[in-house]
């Protein structure tokens, strides 16, 4: 896939859940671009691969140990981030984790429902409050936030009701902060992916399926049955779409929720 060149030289981007699928093809684009990148993540290990993965020729990423879902931490992360750049220009929330799914809405526990918030809404508000505070710090306010939901979050998903709704509540979110902060200098939208080839997805299928690969397998042809294109996104496809949305290209829209599923939902929207 070619992909259109942009210029972020010497920017500074935060990428949660930077370390592997989605999250990592962002990171990548955003270094080629001249960025300085912020990689978050809770696997050390994970991080270390995504370090190398990101091409020598661009800036050195940086990557902060952090697990989203937990307040004190994600001010770490923040503090942090103040003592190393000082700023911060663009940010993208991509943390989230598969809690919340594989049972129906009457089989998950009190304790589920709030893993599942905390992990796929809760963190995402928790870096919105400190992204939007360091962007209007700036002598003159200004920056961009893009959020990634899901298309579980433009309805509902049998068998991952809780995941679902936390990831419409990005979107809400998203789109009420957006309002808020139209005549700051801060832009605010949404990507919302379908099905992607990312390690997220094939997790997703285990969980569904157990080790039963056969049964994965028919999972996964059940997604494609409902993807027009009849193949799984490339990260690197939803990662595009988030960088447009960065750029100056994007400076008239915000508030808005871009749907990459290879017209998955487009029967339904």
């Amino acid at each position: 896939m070619e992909q259109v060149k942009y210029d972020f030289q010497d920017k500074v981007v935060l990428v949660t859940g930077g370390t592997s699928g989605i999250g990592l093809a962002t990171a990548q684009q955003f270094a080629q671009a001249g960025a300085k990148v912020i990689l978050t993540g809770r696997d050390a290990a994970k991080a270390e691969h995504a370090l190398r993965a990101i091409s020598p020729t661009a800036h050195a990423a940086h990557y902060i140990q952090t697990d989203n879902s937990q307040p004190e931490s994600v001010l770490d992360l923040f503090s942090e981030i103040r003592k190393v750049y000082g700023t911060l220009d663009y940010a993208v929330n991509n943390a989230a984790d598969t809690q919340g799914i594989g049972a129906p809405l009457h089989g998950f526990e009190i304790s589920e429902f709030d893993m599942a918030m905390a992990a796929n809404l809760k963190g995402v508000w928790l870096c919105m409050q400190q992204e939007i505070r360091m962007m209007l710090d700036k002598t003159t306010p200004a920056g961009a936030i893009v959020n990634v939901s899901s298309v579980n979050g433009l309805g509902g998903a049998p068998m991952g009701s809780l995941y679902a709704a936390a990831k419409a509540g990005v979107i809400a979110l998203s789109k009420s902060a957006a309002q808020e902060l139209a005549t700051a200098g801060i832009r605010i939208n949404v990507v919302a992916p379908g099905a992607h080839d990312t390690p997220m997805l094939r997790h997703a299928f285990e969980v569904q399926a157990g080790k039963d690969f056969e049964k994965q397998q028919q999972i996964k042809e059940a997604y494609l049955s409902f993807i027009p294109q009849k193949r799984l996104g490339e990260p690197a496809e939803a990662a595009s779409a988030i960088l447009w949305l960065c750029s100056d290209a994007a400076g008239f829209v915000t508030g808005h929720t871009m749907i990459v599923d290879g017209g998955m939902s487009s029967m339904v929207r």
